[in-house]
């Protein structure tokens, strides 16, 4: 047996081939999105990367909505993905998925070491594809599977290229992410909304769009409301005490 060291790049002519390429790829990177000959990242082709992004950016706000209201161990992770997207580089999204989901956690996290981590913490991860979507022309479907319970969450994105999210828990809720929200669950009870915008409003924190939805008259519902600046932990609290309200939560993204 004969050993020699490794000298495939130690040519000037090599040195300067891989120079070029680095630099190329890096402008393709920079400029489209792509993303060729990674090592441990997916790769995304220029033609698909401006197609792929704002589907990215949904990913990765899913999965950030859930990390945000995860307190309990992961046990598993589903991405479902319904039309058109369903065609797109899931590797790609599910690593944003998985990224947004962590980053509540680990704040370092990134799409290269976030499914590797995942796998070290024993979480499943599993991609379903579907072709068809039964109302939107794209869906994406995050289904959390923790020790107590499992959080469910989807999103689309629309002409306009922004990501919305569609369905919480089951419940109907049509709203855009924003960088600072907050998240309340209630009973659907005469009086909430106007108890909600008063203790709000007492704290000097402005409402810039409010959506709702409920499972059924009378049931349990959800608002997401986006808030100019941050909400302060003190009137989470207060607006967690007001009456039919189960959960109250400060999202940021």
């Amino acid at each position: 047996m004969v050993c020699t060291p490794h000298l495939g790049a130690a040519t000037s002519e090599a040195q300067e081939n891989v120079a070029l390429q680095v630099a190329e790829q890096m402008s393709e990177y920079l400029i489209r999105g792509a993303v060729s000959n990674a090592i441990n990242a997916p790769s995304i082709t220029a033609e698909e990367a401006p197609r792929l992004k704002p589907f990215v950016a949904l990913a990765e706000r899913l999965g950030s909505f859930a990390g945000q209201l995860t307190d309990a161990g992961l046990k598993s992770v589903r991405i479902e993905y319904e039309g058109e997207v369903a065609s797109m580089n899931a590797k790609a999204l599910t690593s944003a998925a998985i990224t947004g989901l962590l980053r509540p956690l680990l704040a370092d996290v990134n799409m290269v070491s976030a499914p590797v981590i995942a796998r070290e913490r024993g979480v499943a991860i599993e991609e379903v594809r579907r072709e068809e979507a039964e109302t939107y022309e794209s869906v994406i479907r995050l289904t959390v599977e923790t020790d107590s319970f499992t959080r469910h969450v989807a999103g689309t994105v629309f002409a306009d290229g922004k990501p919305r999210i569609i369905d919480i828990k089951g419940i109907e809720i049509e709203a855009a992410f924003a960088p600072s929200m907050l998240y309340v669950t209630n009973d659907d009870k005469p009086g909430y909304v106007g108890a909600l915008g008063q203790t709000l409003g007492a704290a000097g924190v402005n409402i810039a769009t409010f959506n709702l939805g409920r499972a059924a008259q009378g049931g349990e519902a959800i608002a997401l409301v986006q808030i100019d600046g941050d909400i302060p932990a003190e009137v989470v609290a207060k607006v967690e005490a007001l009456e039919h309200v189960t959960q109250a939560r400060a999202l940021r993204f």
